[in-house]
């Protein structure tokens, strides 16, 4: 006999936990050994029993996914952790899968998938499903914002005008309307309406 994929579950919904762990029970050869709601708790559990496999939510409280995969795999450079998630833009993928996760998968996945991205997972692959994969291949093609950009993109999709924005980070009108310029360009959109949008689909920018 093989031995057992010792498996833990990061979400913070505690229902959609209790179902992810009833399922994976289900099946042989594989079993969960911790859980966390949480990132912060997630860190202390995967020091303390080091699963084979981890399934990482992305939105977590006290610390995000991402934040969480960066931590663990810093103490743990072979962690596998595969990312469970309803978010697909392609930021939310690219950032990630840059944090070291080798997986990626999103809620809507039926039983089957989520236990073959697992086996995969173990098995040393990554499991990135093709509509993903597509996302991210146009993400790595596109111009990266700066931090600056990132910040002024935030306070659009908050509502704020030029001024207010400019009030706000400390900066001129004018080079709040440079950044606002670049931003749009690296977008492929012509307005702050379609800057907005574009920047919640794609996960540059979340509303919390």
């Amino acid at each position: 006999m093989t031995e057992a994929i010792r498996i833990m579950v990061v979400e913070d919904h505690h229902v959609v936990r209790q179902g992810l762990m009833a399922l994976i029970k289900t099946v042989p050869g594989l079993e969960v050994i911790a859980e966390a709601p949480d990132g912060k708790e997630a860190v202390r559990q995967y020091r303390q029993h080091k699963p084979d496999i981890t399934l990482m939510d992305l939105r977590l409280p006290n610390l995000g996914g991402v934040d969480a995969i960066t931590a663990i795999r810093a103490e743990f450079p072979a962690a596998r952790i595969i990312v469970l998630t309803t978010f697909d833009g392609d930021e939310d993928i690219y950032r990630a899968l840059q944090a070291g996760a080798r997986g990626y998968l999103l809620k809507g996945m039926d039983a089957d998938e989520l236990i073959d991205a697992i086996r995969t997972v173990h098995n040393g692959k990554t499991r990135i499903p093709a509509t993903v994969a597509q996302r991210l291949a146009g993400r790595m093609g596109g111009q990266e914002l700066t931090g600056r950009e990132t910040d002024v993109l935030k306070q659009i999709v908050a509502g704020k005008s030029n001024k207010e924005i400019a009030s706000f980070l400390f900066i001129s009108e004018a080079t709040v309307k440079t950044h606002i310029n670049s931003l749009l360009g690296k977008l492929g959109v012509t307005d702050r309406t379609q800057a907005a949008t574009t920047a919640l689909q794609r996960g540059i920018v979340h509303l919390d």
